[in-house]
């Protein structure tokens, strides 16, 4: 039976790598995105989504019902990172992080819940360790992140009657080409790949379903970034 997944911020990073992953594992995928992706393929939808906005959510997800009811895997992955001192970070950014990072995610399980599947959805939101762990310079980050968090640990025990699967990944910094525009001093060698970021993501769907991994933290060997 086809199994379909759901996918925010699928149009570039991580979330372009697990959308490609999640099809080449049969599975049907909704991306979400504000810009859209070139990539095309027979089993991916590419809808337009503004993670910030109700409106945008709940067009997003008159769309999906046009051909689905039900989603298998839901991967909340869209986010914001800016790099500034707190005293230099506008209330204009704390404000955004706040929106894509908290907010969004809010807007997106507020309006998913009758895609849920009784017994077999599974949630993996895409955090960081600094929703555990606070960084200097990324307060905003940090702060959206912690909120989100919570978010999703006050909302597993809400929907404890659909008996789905959460899981929260826990990455350290990944060399991605945001950091192209971080203007950061941080050493890439010292960065997990994309590739490790994916042999992680791909262990925890593949796993038999009567697994939970209800928090995963990983990170390169060399430790935190500091």
């Amino acid at each position: 039976m086809e199994k379909c997944a759901l996918v925010t911020g699928s149009s570039s990073g991580l979330g372009l790598e697990i959308t490609k992953s999640l099809i080449e594992s049969g599975y049907t995928v909704f991306g979400g995105s504000r810009s859209g992706t070139e990539f095309e393929h027979e089993n991916f939808y590419d809808v337009e989504l503004d993670i910030t906005s109700e409106e945008s959510v709940e067009e997003f997800f008159e769309t999906v019902r046009e051909y689905t009811t039900k989603l298998d895997l839901i991967v909340n992955n869209a986010g914001i990172c800016e790099m500034s001192p707190l005293s230099e970070t506008t209330l204009e950014q704390f404000e955004s992080h706040l929106a894509t990072n908290t907010i969004g995610p809010f807007l997106l399980f507020k309006h998913i819940e009758s895609f849920l599947i009784k017994n077999e959805t599974h949630i993996i939101s895409i955090l960081s360790t600094a929703a555990q762990y606070g960084y200097p310079n990324v307060s905003a980050y940090n702060a959206s992140k912690f909120g989100q968090l919570g978010l999703i640990e006050s909302l597993k025990k809400e929907w404890v009657e659909h008996k789905i699967r959460f899981t929260n990944l826990l990455p350290g910094a990944i060399d991605t080409p945001l950091w192209d525009k971080m203007g950061s001093k941080f050493s890439r060698s010292k960065m997990l790949g994309i590739s490790d970021f994916m042999s992680v993501f791909q262990f925890v769907v593949n796993a038999p379903s009567t697994i939970q991994f209800p928090e995963l933290t990983f990170l390169h060997r060399e430790g935190f970034l500091e």
